[in-house]
């Protein structure tokens, strides 16, 4: 098949380009930022933007090229592009400008790393978290992606993941987990959101931003594009409705940060399935997520002990990890030609699986190699001092705040 470039699909990869920066770039700034201490709010939006940033100069130095690179015994691309040379602003992929797969898929490792961040708020030191992000997005966030999307084992072996249920939030929710038992907890577990009107903005970016995520996700303009974007939809308004009664139920009353807490654990869990599932399936998604995710940090994370600040492994974790498994039940062949059990492919399950695992395995023993070699290095950890006086103050002499 020659490529051919689309005009329309160049456009619409051009918009969801933008859409998925503005989950990170404010998304996730201020939903992580609302959550946070007022006294760790600036560092805590920081963390975002520094990822983000360095993110985006590995990926075209020489992210892209190991992860999309001709595949090198099912675990790494060949880097034949470094620094970008030999791809013009003529040369397409698909059907789209090769420049153009290159940015969208920058806005995905950017989200990724930032993610992360929500774990570890109020006690990183600032370079050891700058540090942590230049080794992870190359030992961890670029291998799986090969894996799963750049012609590795797993894509070899057929593992469906639509827009990132394995690549970004099981590795990301996972790669959280082992860097906090590294760290250790915080002085004070306590975390009331200073700000929850932040968070529920940063809520409604990520779940506008989400439909560029997962909808340009199809690399088209056409139906599969927008099949993803309204089960994407229909997941997070499913998943909310779910939280807001379970929080009914169990606690008395809804709360705002359950509802929001909700529908990103729902749009998590359809990411791997936005582009194999329909309606029907993007309920069941929807449901199960907010459950997953419910249990995780109501009930794992105290009694495992682990202190992860803003739930990161709860959310992005576990519904990643529900998503990605559901996506070999629910998977329609109708959608995109992928049967699932349901359609009389039992086996999709244990592909699935499979991913899941080695997703699970890799990022976590290799995120505690990281974070052991830098905490005995630079050290992870802020001073006492700084932690209880707050890092706003302390690390960057700011305020958020000059009332």
């Amino acid at each position: 098949m020659v490529d051919i470039l689309n005009t329309g699909d160049t456009a619409w990869i051009l918009i969801s380009t933008v859409l998925v920066l503005l989950m990170s770039i404010p998304g996730i700034a201020f939903f992580y930022g609302g959550l946070a201490k007022k006294k760790n709010v600036l560092n805590t939006m920081f963390l975002t933007l520094i990822a983000f940033a360095i993110v985006s100069i590995i990926w075209v130095i020489y992210g892209y090229q190991f992860a999309f690179g001709a595949d090198i015994n099912g675990l790494i691309g060949y880097p034949a592009n470094l620094l970008m040379s030999g791809i013009g602003i003529n040369d397409v992929n698909g059907s789209i400008p090769s420049i153009l797969f290159v940015a969208f898929q920058l806005t995905f490792a950017g989200l990724t790393a930032a993610l992360i961040s929500g774990a570890v708020i109020g006690r990183m030191k600032f370079s050891a978290w700058i540090a942590f992000i230049v080794v992870w997005i190359s030992a961890v966030y670029i291998p799986i992606a090969h894996w799963v999307w750049g012609g590795g084992w797993l894509m070899q072996m057929g593992a469906l993941d639509f827009a990132g249920g394995t690549v970004v939030h099981i590795s990301s929710g996972i790669s959280a987990l082992a860097l906090v038992l590294i760290l250790k907890s915080r002085k004070s577990k306590t975390l009331l959101p200073h700000n929850l009107g932040y968070s529920v903005l940063g809520a409604a970016f990520l779940w506008f931003g989400w439909m560029g995520f997962n909808g340009g996700s199809a690399l088209t303009a056409g139906g599969l594009a927008a099949s993803a974007l309204l089960v994407s939809n229909i997941a997070a308004a499913v998943a909310l409705v779910t939280w807001v009664c379970i929080d009914t139920i169990k606690e008395g009353k809804p709360t705002v940060l359950g509802a929001i807490s909700g529908a990103i654990a729902g749009l998590v869990a359809i990411t791997p399935a936005a582009g194999f599932v329909d309606v029907s399936g993007a309920i069941v998604i929807g449901i199960g997520a907010s459950i997953a995710s419910y249990f995780a940090i109501t009930y794992l994370k105290p009694r495992l002990g682990y202190d992860d600040a803003l739930d990161v492994f709860g959310i992005h974790g576990m519904s990643g990890i529900w998503g990605a498994i559901a996506t070999g039940i629910f998977a329609a062949p109708f959608i995109n030609e992928a049967a699932g059990l349901l359609y009389g492919n039992p086996g999709q399950i244990s592909i699935q699986i499979i991913a899941v695992i080695a997703t699970i395995a890799y990022a976590f023993v290799v995120t505690i190699i990281i974070a052991k070699i830098i905490d005995l290095t630079i050290g992870l950890r802020v001073k006492e001092k700084d932690e209880v006086e707050g890092l706003d103050t302390n690390l960057h002499e700011e305020s958020g705040y000059m009332l």
